[in-house]
This record gives C-alpha cells, sequence and structure tokens, in this order.
C-alpha cells in the first residue's frame, strides 16, 4: 500500500478514502463510501462524505468539523457544563458553529429566549440543512433563532448587548481564526457578557495539541476571574477533546452536583452524554494534564497567536 501525502479525496488500493493531517507526522485516513457534496464557498472548501463508522462527516479546508456518528459527545461537553453553570441562561451567544449542534443543545434549556448565532460562512448553513439535517435537528427554525452572518470577532467588538452564555465553536486556529483563540478575543468576549455570565470554547486536542491547548487556557485565565479546563474522548476526532470555561463571577467548579442536577431536572434535558452527576468529572482535567498546565506559561496574544502545528 502507497500512503498518500496530499490532505483530502484520494485513492489507496483501488479505495476512496479521506486523508486529514493532524499534524506534521500525523495522518488520520478513512475509507469513504459516498461523497454528498464538495464545493468552494467564498471562505472554503467544504466537504461532506460518508464513512460507515463515523457516518456523514462534514470537513472544513480538509479539517473535520462533525461526524453523525458522535458529535452529540462533542456538543453536549461544550454547551452543558456552562449553561449549567449559569443560573438562568436566557440570551445566548454562539460564535461559529454552522453545523447546528451546540444550537440543538441550548434550546434544549427551556429558559432560553434567544440566541444569536454568528457564523462567517452561509453556505456551511446551507449545506447542513440539505446534506447533514439530523445534527441541528429543526434548531434553525426555532423562533428562537437569529443568524448573522458575519466575522465573530468583529461581532463581539462592535456589537451590543450582553449575553449571559457565549460559547466560542470556532474553527482550528489557523490564519484568521487563531484570532478568535487570544487573550485580547476572550478579554473582548468577557465584556459582552451579562453579571453572571458564563463563556466556553472548544481548545483543540488535548494530548497532539497539548501547547495550543495550555496556550488558549492560559489566554482564558488571563481574561476572566475563574477558567476551568476540561476534555472528552471525540472518537472521530481520535484524541481527548478539551473545553475551556471562563467567568468573572461563577466558579464554574464550585457549582455543587445537588444545584447542577436541579437545574438539569427544571430544564427537562435530555441528553445522551452529559450526565448532570458526573459535572465535576466534565469540568476537571486528568491529574498528569492538569499537572503539565501549571507549568506552562505562554498565553495566546493577538501579536502572536496560537495556531494548529501543520
Amino acid at each position: 500500500m502507497q500512503l498518500p501525502l496530499a490532505e483530502g479525496l484520494t485513492e489507496v488500493d483501488g479505495r476512496l478514502v479521506y486523508v486529514e493531517r493532524l499534524t506534521r507526522d500525523v495522518l488520520f485516513m478513512t475509507y469513504i463510501s459516498r461523497v454528498l457534496f464538495s464545493g468552494r464557498s467564498d471562505y472554503q472548501l467544504i466537504e461532506v462524505v460518508e464513512n460507515p463508522t463515523f457516518g456523514k462527516m462534514l470537513y472544513l479546508d480538509h479539517k473535520l468539523q462533525v461526524a453523525t456518528a458522535d458529535e452529540w459527545i462533542y456538543h453536549e461537553a461544550l454547551v452543558h457544563p456552562a449553561m449549567l453553570t449559569h443560573p438562568e441562561p436566557r440570551r445566548v451567544l454562539i460564535v461559529g458553529g454552522g453545523d447546528g449542534g451546540a444550537l440543538r443543545e441550548v434550546l434544549k434549556h427551556d429558559c432560553v429566549e434567544e440566541v444569536t448565532v454568528v457564523e462567517l460562512d452561509p453556505r456551511v448553513v446551507e449545506c447542513v440543512r440539505e446534506y447533514l439535517p439530523e445534527v441541528p435537528r429543526g434548531a434553525f427554525d426555532d423562533s428562537r433563532v437569529r443568524f448573522v452572518f458575519t466575522d465573530g470577532r468583529r461581532f463581539i467588538e462592535e456589537g451590543g448587548g450582553r449575553f449571559d452564555v457565549i460559547i466560542a465553536d470556532v474553527t482550528d486556529p489557523w490564519g484568521q481564526s487563531s484570532f478568535l483563540y487570544t487573550r485580547e478575543f476572550y478579554e473582548a468576549v468577557s465584556r459582552r457578557l451579562s453579571e453572571l455570565g458564563v463563556f466556553v470554547t472548544q481548545a483543540l486536542s488535548v494530548y497532539l495539541y497539548f501547547d495550543q491547548f495550555a496556550r488558549i487556557y492560559n489566554a482564558v485565565s488571563t481574561a476572566f476571574k475563574h477558567a476551568v479546563a476540561y476534555s472528552a474522548f471525540v472518537p472521530s476526532f481520535s484524541d481527548q477533546w478539551s473545553f475551556v470555561m471562563g467567568s468573572n463571577s461563577v466558579d464554574p467548579s464550585s457549582v455543587s452536583v445537588s444545584e447542577v442536577e436541579r437545574r438539569y431536572r427544571e430544564r427537562g434535558l435530555v441528553t445522551r452524554y452529559y450526565r448532570p452527576e458526573r459535572h465535576r468529572e466534565l469540568t476537571s482535567l486528568p491529574a498528569h494534564v492538569e499537572a503539565r498546565l501549571r507549568e506552562f506559561k505562554e498565553v495566546s496574544t493577538d501579536s502572536s497567536p496560537v495556531a494548529v502545528p501543520l
């Protein structure tokens, strides 16, 4: 077998495969049973393919965003710890999130009155509507939802209003998206939160991208009074995936399990991965990762933004 070096769709031994470069020396290859869509928007290459194990898979510029077989793990881990840390989130902002998975999970909280989704590329939402409707499950058409198609950082820095929960579900840092992972961006996010506001961002692979994850965590820590990092294993991402929460008024790790259970029950939540009794576990890291994190001092800033090592 001659392994391909280029990313994207190619053939190996007469079979169609998709090759994603995770690092300079790690490739992730999946056999593809169907290509549902492949086209370029004004911003990026969008591809929707299907694999017998992971189901339908959405790639943006050759980077996997969601796989229908396990996207619920990522989205529940991203959304519910932050939403349940807040006593009653009514106004929520999602930066990115064009696949609709985070939006779907936010709307499960019956206290939510308004969700603003700031997505750069409207073509992503169109493709999800047509080829991946099982991810948003009707969330795009909920009357509480408002879409704004613009740059997420510009919206944060220039827009008005405050939000109870802000969720950054953006593509991995590379090029312009790196500036959605800096201290200066998080400081701007902090100013857009309400009094008891909570912020959460995806923060890359714990092991393959530890340095990048640590720089993101340190950036959030400098922008907020309280910061908590945690992780969840997502099979299609082939690693433990990290998340970082920040707040200026609530320590996410201090909310009692009984209080989380009460909020979960009263909001009528139904989840597959997240459980309130695991809230403390979901807002912490393995001991060896925490030890490394304490020793790491670099911060992602506008002058030196984090980027995936490709």
